[in-house]
């Protein structure tokens, strides 16, 4: 009987360990998987970017639109690569009823910040004004099929300038401005029109100084616009060409002699003599 319950004991002890190893490995287990938990965590807590809500056009916003809170979107922008003058919330956009509306003053792709220089202040008229940096002027030429680029000029090009006239005994062709801005073809500031037109007037940006010079051009002979390319910024210099110069002729100015009269009345009559002259 002794021999019996001894045998018990010895199994119900190697049972208990048993079980007590098992439980001891799950822990070990599980302190694990717990402490893999919490590197992955600790790694991605590293790799959160930190981001400020922008507002975003929803969809394309095209030129002179009023804008409506329909329009526009909440995007989270990574804080360290915020661009500068945007809407953090719809409401700073569209204003309340008493606010007046706000137009755009270029074309908004769909995702594109809304930035406070891509639309007008509340009640602000959508004009050729706002499209001016500050300090410029606007300045309007007369042109046809030949010097406006045949119709291919849009709002947004850059041009150069030659003026055409008589100077003296020729006719001269001279560059007198480059990489001049237009800011509208006729009656249309926008950026969007995809057909080409022949237009009358092409409205340009420059320097109030320049307006004086180009009104003097204009009034003394021709003036022509040539597109330049979309990112060209080169400068070409002085170019001058006259008719002379264009066929090769040189110019020598013809020396008259001097003559020398004499006059004596007779009678009525006043008769002028030439002579030798001293």
């Amino acid at each position: 009987m002794r021999l019996i319950f001894l045998l018990v004991l010895v199994i119900g002890i190697g049972t208990a360990g048993y079980a007590a190893y098992l439980i001891q490995n799950q822990f070990a287990s599980k302190d694990q998987q717990i402490n893999r938990l919490a590197n992955e965590l600790r790694k991605t807590r590293e790799q959160v970017v930190e981001t400020t809500p922008v507002v975003v056009a929803a969809n394309k916003v095209s030129y002179a639109h009023k804008l409506t809170a329909e329009d526009l979107g909440l995007v989270n922008w990574p804080t360290a690569d915020l661009p500068e003058d945007v809407f953090n919330s719809i409401e700073e956009v569209v204003g309340n009823e008493e606010s007046g509306p706000r137009y755009v003053k270029r074309t908004l792709e769909a995702g594109e910040p809304i930035m406070k220089v891509k639309v007008t202040d509340f009640g602000e008229d959508i004009g050729i004004n706002t499209l001016l940096d500050p300090g410029t002027r606007a300045f309007a030429i007369r042109v046809d099929v030949a010097t406006g680029v045949s119709g291919f000029l849009q709002p947004g090009d850059n041009v150069d300038i030659y003026w055409t006239g008589r100077n003296q005994e020729t006719t001269q062709t001279r560059l007198v401005l480059e990489n001049v801005k237009v800011i509208a073809v006729d009656q249309q500031a926008s950026q969007d029109s995809q057909r080409p037109t022949v237009a009358r007037t092409v409205t340009l940006q420059v320097s109030p100084d320049i307006v004086a010079n180009l009104v003097q051009f204009q009034a003394s002979g021709n003036l022509t616009l040539s597109l330049r390319g979309a990112e060209d910024s080169t400068t070409s210099g002085p170019i001058e060409v006259d008719t002379n110069t264009l066929i090769g002729n040189e110019f020598k100015p013809v020396e008259v002699p001097d003559k020398c009269f004499q006059s004596v009345r007779r009678g009525v009559e006043l008769v002028r003599t030439e002579v030798p002259c001293d």
